[in-house]
């Protein structure tokens, strides 16, 4: 009674399931099937839209910071209040999807955005610009948890392979913003936000088509039983791995939010260089981070995830700790390795905790989403505050210890081989 759950793919994600499998389980069908390669595409092509969209937020700091004459603290507000409204919403609107999954719920959500780039791009106030940002972050929390699922559902069984291809989607969106940015918005000025509204309805032109994919695959079909099993982790030894991966997720969150939020100040202030110069390297540190989210999945099918959250953490400290001390190309370099390492995690982190409570799916994809911008809204808050009092360079000497969180993964249990 006090074992962890293991059910099948049915239970997974019930009450969504594919109709058509009733003469086997709904995992070994899927397996043999092989991914919905088109759904895969489909979906982590959004989550590049959607992430390209919400990178534009902290890309425009410095046209918001200059036009306004904000402070670091404001800026950090901002961060928050677009990345705490969707850490709020998105476990409530995980847990109503694992009871009730709405299949056009996306393109709706993404209407949110949509409005929130074209209010953004005629802000002339300070509770204009957070009003923006927090319909942005609806748009977030309605996108997440329920997009995770409809990646799983076309996973073919292969769920570190699909949830990285979902994550590189985003990973890649959100490198892709401060390009755009350097490209467009500077050159351009805060009006050219607007523009980026029609990327928004692109955006909700595909998830409209993957609804209609995804409404028959959802039924009222009871949930099917969900057995214990006597060589998986005991629920205590579960909710403890469940608040490693949480302080896991911190580490990394918060060390990428210090990089995405204030890096380019830190390189305007050290090396003199100019605004977009500043927005390419962030480029250059945000590609290396989609690199890493698409390999960390399939890694962890194959080798486990353990070792994979083992290596992404731990692996990332030497180079976070040198970052503070580097020259300009030095720190280029360096940020291509801290990227690449320390998000190989994302992947295995999601569907590890997915596999400690399968019965749970929408939940766990929602708090862990969701707590993921929660902590990096926070933390840039709480950096923005500490680079006001004690300077910029002081924010990433502290962050260079975060990797060293990652100790805490010894204390993951390891999991029974159904679950993978």
């Amino acid at each position: 009674m006090n074992k962890s759950a293991v059910v099948s793919e049915e239970a997974l994600v019930a009450p969504v399931t594919v109709p058509e499998v009733t003469s086997r389980s709904p995992a070994s069908n899927a397996a043999a099937a092989g991914p919905a390669y088109i759904v895969l595409g489909g979906i982590s092509l959004s989550h590049f839209l959607n992430d390209t969209m919400q990178s534009l937020i902290p890309s425009v700091y410095p046209i918001l910071k200059a036009s306004y004459a904000l402070d670091f603290a404001q800026i950090g507000m901002i961060t928050l209040a677009f990345q705490f409204t969707a850490s709020l919403l998105q476990p409530m609107i995980g847990h109503f999807t694992d009871r009730k999954a709405q299949p056009f719920s996306l393109a709706i959500g993404m209407g949110f955005t949509f409005f929130g780039l074209l209010l953004l791009s005629i802000a002339q106030h300070y509770l204009v610009i957070l009003a923006a940002a927090s319909l942005v972050g609806l748009g977030s929390a309605v996108f997440h948890p329920e997009s995770a699922r409809i990646a799983r559902l076309a996973s073919g069984g292969r769920y570190g392979f699909a949830q990285s291809v979902f994550q590189v989607g985003g990973s890649a969106g959100t490198a892709m913003g401060p390009l755009l940015a350097a490209l467009i918005v500077v050159p351009f000025g805060q009006p050219s936000i607007a523009w980026f509204s029609s990327i928004a309805f692109l955006a909700i032109v595909i998830l409209w088509r993957i609804g209609h994919w995804y409404r028959p695959q959802i039924t009222t079909r009871k949930a099917a039983p969900v057995h214990a099993d006597a060589n998986g982790p005991g629920s205590r030894r579960v909710m403890i791995a469940l608040v490693v991966l949480v302080a896991l997720l911190f580490s990394k969150q918060l060390y990428v939010s210090s990089l995405s939020s204030y890096y380019i100040f830190y390189l305007i202030d050290k090396f003199g260089v100019s605004t977009q110069a500043a927005q390419l390297y962030l480029f250059v540190f945000l590609a290396s981070n989609a690199a890493g989210a698409f390999f960390g999945g399939p890694l962890g099918d194959r080798f486990g995830r353990k070792y994979v959250i083992w290596f992404s953490i731990l692996g990332a400290l030497p180079f976070t700790l040198a970052l503070p001390y580097a020259g300009l190309f030095a720190s280029a370099v360096l940020t291509v390795f801290i990227g690449f390492i320390i998000s190989s995690a994302t992947s295995s982190i999601i569907v590890f905790a997915q596999e400690l409570m399968p019965h749970r799916f929408g939940l766990i994809s929602g708090v862990f989403f969701g707590f993921a911008f929660g902590i990096g809204g926070l933390g840039a808050a709480v950096l923005g505050r500490v680079a006001d009092h004690t300077g910029i360079a002081f924010v990433y000497q502290v962050c260079a210890f975060l990797p060293a969180i990652g100790l805490l993964a010894v204390f993951l249990p390891k999991l029974p081989k159904t679950a993978h």
